[in-house]
């Protein structure tokens, strides 16, 4: 896990160097804490479809799902049907794939579970907060992405296994995995500073 340096002759997390929507990505929304209901719902559904794939696939479609899934508004996307499902399946802005598209239906209707268990999506998601600490490597998962794996499929959660979640922890907020020396990681830290 290294740095390299960007367009703009900055520092930054290797992955976030060598491509334009990656760039913009790194810089101004990944790691920055993220306390909007529609927007973790968004991210974490967003994860499950990138499974398998490219992260820029989705980030390049990401408009497309946001249209086709209602801006990510669960109670919308939880009253999807089979129809709706079919329209999906042809859709070639999106992921057109059946399991990920009902699991974002599904997950849908327990985000809104959650959302009433714990007064909101985020209350629920920054509970599962780890302690502080400057990464020296990005590891694919976490004992607390694992225990939130664990405690999302015990809620009925689709494609949300331990790698998923830590990328979605990663991309929140809840941990800030920009590496030491990164250009963009104070501003993170300061950002997550106000949010608790």
């Amino acid at each position: 896990m290294h740095l390299e340096i960007g367009s703009d002759g900055e520092p930054r997390c290797w992955w976030g160097v060598g491509d334009a929507d990656y760039e913009r990505y790194h810089d101004r929304e990944w790691g920055f804490p993220q306390l909007d209901d529609h927007r973790l719902f968004e991210k974490i559904c967003l994860e499950g479809f990138q499974a398998g794939l490219s992260w820029l696939t989705i980030l390049r479609k990401r408009e497309n799902f946001r249209s086709a899934f209602a801006g990510f508004d669960p109670a919308v996307v939880a009253e999807y049907t089979e129809a709706d499902v079919q329209t999906l399946l042809g859709d070639a802005g999106i992921v057109r794939h059946r399991g990920k598209i009902e699991a974002t239906i599904n997950n849908a209707a327990r985000a809104l579970e959650v959302g009433a268990e714990f007064g909101s999506l985020s209350a629920y998601f920054w509970g599962w907060e780890p302690p502080r600490r400057v990464p020296t490597d990005l590891p694919a998962t976490s004992p607390d992405s694992e225990a939130l794996s664990k405690d999302l499929k015990r809620r009925g959660w689709r494609f949300v296994g331990p790698t998923t979640v830590y990328a979605f922890m990663q991309a929140m907020g809840l941990v800030n995995d920009h590496l030491d020396g990164c250009v963009v990681r104070d501003r993170v830290e300061r950002a997550r500073e106000l949010v608790g």
